[in-house]
């Protein structure tokens, strides 16, 4: 059996003879009381502190399980961020070395296709300055020929059929040797 405060207080012991001083048992068990009665006192608020720190405690820790959670799937989002970040760039690197190959591959057939266009206009160059060599050779030829005195029995004129003005064809010749020398350079 429990006893209270209550209980002590009204607790009562037979009168003997010769037994403890009335008031004194009073007096102690009235201190006892107290005191008990301020024991149950701290008790129960000792039992109501408990009861919030361990409520505390228990959303502590489950604020302390969330939080574990999220930073573990932080650190699996990130691993994925980052897993698809480096296959990003690998297909990126791979799309521009195809790029560059492709670039230069066109760049090399271009490279081909201006030396043939060039080494094709070296060769008609080269066909014209012949046929022109010719010609002028020929043109040279009657000019002597008038010189020598076939042009008044001829009656050309100074333009020679041409309908130009006549022109040096040592100065023409030597002008196309110069400029073949300098395109040589």
């Amino acid at each position: 059996m429990k006893l209270t405060p209550l209980d002590v207080r009204k607790q009562e012991f037979k009168r003997i003879m010769r037994g403890y001083d009335p008031v004194e048992v009073d007096t102690f068990l009235d201190m006892v009381a107290s005191d008990l009665e301020e024991a149950l006192k701290q008790q129960k608020e000792s039992r109501e502190r408990i009861i919030e720190l361990e409520t505390q405690l228990k959303d502590y820790r489950q604020i302390e399980k969330t939080l574990q959670q999220t930073l573990l799937q932080a650190q699996e989002a990130t691993g994925r961020t980052y897993e698809s970040a480096r296959r990003e760039a690998e297909t990126i690197l791979r799309e521009a070395e195809s790029r560059g190959a492709k670039i230069v591959e066109q760049a090399n057939a271009d490279l081909a296709k201006l030396n043939g266009e060039l080494y094709r206009l070296n060769t008609r160059r080269e066909s014209l300055i012949g046929r022109l060599r010719v010609l002028l050779s020929s043109e040279l030829d009657l000019l002597k020929t008038l010189d020598m005195g076939g042009a008044e029995e001829l009656g050309v004129t100074s333009s020679l059929g041409t309908g130009k003005e006549s022109v040096e064809v040592e100065a023409i010749l030597k002008n196309i040797d110069n400029d073949r020398a300098s395109q040589a350079h």
